[in-house]
């Protein structure tokens, strides 16, 4: 018997109701995510990428369709505690320490000082700021700080990260040590990674699945299964003909999507 994917789309469409009028954000988008992988969403600004992410984490709600994360609704999924979400930007609170921003939520959830405690102290270990919990997110590099977020993400251990743009606004070199950062995390714990990105070379190192998506209203124009090596890759890897194949095929799809009607 087939494992249930842990995330899976059926048909979902959203219709945003405004002002003007509706707004048809996501047409007909069919997925399924297996546990334990690397999923890109890659796709033109506006073309809904962001806003499936959201519908995943239940922060909106589809008009049509059916989408099950592990095996429940997304709302049923949110209160199972079963995603953590990393914004575009770090969100930390200035007069909090970074392992008091790491346990906020964990505070939230009301789990034992003890426990919060260790479950802090373990998070920073895994993104490789120990013996940072006592500074203030002002005294951190802006990539310090994205790796804060992510372990506030991962502080309630949750099965799938969820991650919108996290390193855009980073420069070039920060931007390639973090992705490799990334990786060493996701093969140290194994969770369901759901990624948004508009960088192609960023969507091919790190995906094990990368999905392409056309303007508005969002469709999956390609779903693409990497097969490059799993698990940690070296940077050089973008120099090879499977990468730089893999890289072709993300931008031929982009370009069809603009083929379709808007």
């Amino acid at each position: 018997m087939a494992a249930i994917p842990i995330i899976e789309a059926r048909g979902v469409d959203l219709v945003f109701q405004t002002n003007d009028g509706p707004v048809q954000a996501l047409r007909d988008v069919n997925l399924e995510v297996a546990k334990g992988e690397f999923v890109s969403f890659i796709g033109p600004s506006g073309c809904g990428k962001t806003t499936f992410l959201r519908c995943i984490a239940a922060l909106e709600t589809p008009t049509g369709g059916t989408l099950k994360v592990r095996g429940m609704s997304a709302d049923d999924a949110r209160r199972e505690r079963s995603y953590g979400y990393v914004f575009q930007a770090a969100g930390l609170y200035p007069w909090r320490t970074i392992a008091g921003n790491i346990r906020l939520p964990l505070e939230i959830m009301g789990y034992p000082k003890p426990d919060q405690e260790a479950r802090v102290e373990k998070v920073l270990e895994l993104v490789d700021l120990k013996g940072f919990g006592k500074k203030f997110p002002w005294q951190l590099s802006g990539g310090m700080q994205q790796r804060a977020s992510i372990a506030r993400a991962l502080a309630f251990d949750a099965e799938i990260l969820l991650m919108d743009e996290p390193f855009g606004a980073l420069d070039e070199i920060v931007r390639d040590r973090l992705n490799e950062e990334l990786l060493k995390l996701w093969s140290r714990t194994g969770k369901t990674i759901g990624f948004v990105t508009h960088s192609i070379p960023e969507a091919v190192y790190l995906s094990t699945k990368i999905v392409v998506m056309s303007p508005r209203p969002g469709r999956i124009t390609d779903v693409i299964d990497s097969p490059l090596p799993r698990g940690e890759r070296p940077l050089e890897i973008r120099d090879s003909r499977e990468f730089l194949e893999i890289a072709h095929r993300v931008r031929e799809g982009l370009r069809a999507g603009h083929a379709y009607e808007v």
